[in-house]
């Protein structure tokens, strides 16, 4: 392992570094990005030396007994250990997860050809009302707080200005949803919502809504006509 490291150019030596770097520091790496100032999906190159070098680099992280993990479909490589995140979430956190599984799920089985889904806060805050897991609404500073740290593990990508978040800023969400949450971890989750027989059963429809959508992903094979775009600024999830 050490000789295929030393074989390799200075500037292969510092890429595989700092891919090591970034998958420690967030989990996750992404095959495309949305880029603002291009205003579109762009291949990122941490992922392109990560992928070239997937061997070394998955021998490497096994032997501090983490697994690097690869889904090509979806595009994401990420390492998983004892703990998938570096730090313990907060509830609002774990709400805007749970949603943003439902919102992604939900739309990729109607625009499968797309690995990337816009929505907007306010989808994800009337979702969370809707099934109770939200039951006011957050402080400014509390959902900055919660954006930034999704967007720093790679989960979503605000579209706009994060100082400036209102009910229509647009968020991709990205596949590492899937990785965050498994079906297991979803009703784990759940439970620790539960207070009343009410809040429990409207609980309870949104595991099965998570469930409905994520089959309908597997299962949909209609070819895709469309889906709303960055570019569309309707206030509701769509697809890039």
């Amino acid at each position: 392992m050490i000789d295929y490291f030393e074989q390799l150019i200075p500037e292969e030596q510092e890429g595989i570094t700092e891919v090591i770097q970034t998958l420690f520091r967030q989990t996750f790496l992404l095959e495309r990005k949305f880029d603002r100032r291009l205003g579109r999906m762009q291949y990122t190159h941490e992922y392109r030396v990560c992928s070239k070098h997937f061997e070394f680099l998955k021998l490497y992280f096994a032997a501090a007994g983490i697994t690097l993990n690869e889904n090509v479909q979806m595009g994401l490589i990420y390492i998983q250990g004892e703990t998938l995140w570096g730090e313990k979430l907060p509830r609002l956190a774990t709400i805007y997860l749970l949603i943003l599984k439902l919102i992604y799920d939900e739309q990729m089985a109607s625009v499968s050809s797309s690995s990337h889904i816009v929505t907007t806060l306010g989808a994800i805050n009337g979702r969370a009302g809707e099934f109770g897991v939200l039951r006011t609404l957050p402080s400014s500073t509390e959902i900055r707080r919660t954006v930034a740290l999704l967007k720093r593990y790679q989960v979503i990508e605000p579209l706009d200005v994060l100082e400036e978040l209102n009910e229509s800023t647009r968020l991709v969400i990205y596949p590492s949803i899937h990785a965050v949450l498994s079906g297991d971890d979803i009703r784990a989750l759940l439970q620790t919502f539960g207070e009343t027989d009410e809040r429990q059963e409207r609980l309870e429809t949104l595991d099965d809504a998570i469930d409905e959508a994520a089959d309908r992903v597997e299962d949909d094979t209609k070819e895709i006509t469309g889906g709303t775009t960055i570019g569309e600024d309707t206030g509701v999830s769509g697809a890039l």
